[in-house]
């Protein structure tokens, strides 16, 4: 059966169609679990409880109503951390980085970026973006090279056990998943801690942005959380909230649970619904609404712009006979779909690159690895895809200037 590879990937779609058709004919008899979610006319005016003071999140599809005094506050950090940007000499140089979904693909993204460190070539990033597996990488990249070993030990040693434990009984009889995402939890929470949250504070507090994507499911909309702000707010719970916000980002609906943040909106307390980033971006860096011209103003300086995107899967066909059954034919559809959405954003950024004046820079895994895993996370597939992505860029990674068929 075909698997959900692209910003999905991890389970095999035909066997989570079954589940979720099982699943449907049991709807009537399940028990479904209570939750207040935010009503229509006050999403934009719920804040995560605990942080109403904090600008932590913004809607991934708009423009932040005070993009001005964000413009402010980071220019004047960056002004204070950086000297080349107060003025005189060349153009300074900023590099943005955009992770993407990929589920255990995400391995060639780390291989990527240990490659480059090995060829001494890797910038120190201004921005980090992430979404899904992108999401769990994004913050290791944000830190730079001393964590490339954690990276690798996550995406070439994890078995589908330490990812994911299934629960199908659960999930057909009133849960909200088919499998339980205690596994990857455990993982997250190994490595985030208050100690790590420091370090992304500290270098937000330098100008430096660590934005990672979710899904509000309810609204239907793409989320973007500062996890810098999260980090630097010292605010109880700061580091659990850091955590279920990677947790979410990596939540593929139907097959993990989704991340309930609690919320208050006009003196009342509620709970949101969030999912995989990859349900309505496959890789972002900004609302595509945004212009420089606003940024270079604050700043006082034109900087040389270059943005990188990894991006974890596939872009071009790949050739697999489809068994002529339901399930074969529904999840090489479905996989398909996903690869085509996020071949649709790379052109999106694209657009947005060429509009602000941005150097491209795309790399993604190549036609001629095909996909020999055994098992939703098999550790030689994932050591394969880390390799190649390490020597590509220990060589000098082929980086393509525009997306793909343009």
């Amino acid at each position: 059966m075909g698997k959900l590879r692209f910003a999905y990937a991890v389970w095999p779609i035909g066997r989570l169609l079954a589940l979720l058709t099982a699943g449907a004919l049991l709807a009537s008899c399940a028990a479904v679990g209570a939750r207040k979610a935010v009503p229509l006319a006050l999403e934009d005016n719920a804040q995560v409880s605990g942080m109403q003071a904090e600008t932590i999140r913004f809607w991934g599809d708009e423009l932040p109503p005070n993009t001005a005094q964000f413009r402010a506050k980071r220019a004047a950090q960056l002004t204070r951390s950086r000297s080349d940007l107060r003025g005189g000499g060349r153009r300074p140089v900023m590099n943005s980085l955009a992770l993407s979904g990929g589920g255990p693909l995400g391995a060639y993204g780390a291989g990527v970026l240990a490659g480059w460190t090995a060829a001494g070539t890797r910038p120190k990033f201004d921005i980090v973006t992430g979404v899904s597996a992108g999401a769990l990488t994004a913050p290791f990249a944000f830190l730079g090279p001393k964590y490339d070993p954690a990276l690798k030990h996550v995406f070439t040693e994890s078995h589908t056990n330490d990812i994911a434990v299934l629960t199908p009984v659960r999930g057909l009889l009133g849960g909200s998943a088919m499998s339980s995402n205690a596994p990857l939890a455990k993982i997250i929470a190994r490595y985030v801690t208050p100690s790590f949250l420091a370090e992304v504070a500290a270098e937000h507090r330098k100008g430096r942005r660590l934005l990672i994507g979710t899904t509000n499911l309810d609204a239907g909309r793409p989320v973007i959380w500062d996890m810098g702000e999260i980090a630097s707010s010292g605010r109880p719970g700061s580091v659990e909230l850091f955590r279920e916000v990677l947790l979410a980002s990596a939540a593929i609906p139907a097959a993990f649970p989704p991340s309930f943040i609690k919320v208050t909106a006009d003196g009342y307390s509620y709970e949101e619904m969030h999912v995989d980033g990859g349900t309505t971006r496959s890789v972002f860096l900004a609302p595509t609404q945004l212009t420089l011209s606003g940024t270079d103003a604050a700043l006082g300086v034109r900087p040389v712009r270059r943005f990188y995107i990894i991006m974890n899967g596939w872009v071009t066909p790949q050739h697999d006979v489809v068994k002529p059954r339901t399930m074969a034919i529904a999840g090489r559809a479905v996989s398909t779909l996903l690869k085509n959405q996020g071949v649709g954003d790379l052109y999106r950024l694209y657009e947005f690159c060429k509009r602000n004046g941005i150097d491209y820079n795309l790399a993604y895994i190549p036609g001629d690895i095909q996909d020999t895993s055994t098992a939703p996370f098999d550790p030689v597939f994932m050591t394969e895809l880390y390799k190649a992505g390490y020597e590509m860029a220990r060589r000098g990674y082929p980086w393509q200037k525009q997306p793909p068929e343009l």
